[in-house]
């Protein structure tokens, strides 16, 4: 991901064991795919139990960012799936190891 001092703004795709897509756009992916993965992170994940993150890409403008989340969620189905395999053919759960923490670590690490 981006690290430095200007603000980071992504645009993501999650989807589920069934393939549904969701599109989304967040300024901390790594809290936005915790509120997904874990129920609140909208009505629409929490119903198609939509939990892998398939799909990002950085921004540093929110503008840019928001343009291109609206130009993906206009996409055909199969534009986004064109787009997530050229980047994640095996469409993996990029977030996979984000959140573990070993049973004995403090809260904070």
């Amino acid at each position: 991901m981006h690290s430095g001092g200007l603000r980071c703004y992504c645009v993501y795709i999650l989807t589920n064991r069934s393939k549904t897509l969701y599109v989304g756009v967040t300024n901390n992916l790594q809290r936005r795919v915790w509120e997904h993965k874990f129920g609140n992170g909208s009505e629409f994940c929490k119903r198609y139990k939509i939990d892998r993150l398939v799909y990002y890409e950085s921004f540093d403008d929110v503008r840019n960012a928001i343009d291109r989340e609206k130009r993906i969620k206009g996409w055909l189905r199969i534009k986004k799936i064109q787009l997530i395999v050229a980047v994640n053919p095996a469409w993996r759960d990029l977030s996979e190891g984000w959140y573990e923490r070993h049973l004995h670590a403090p809260e904070s690490a």
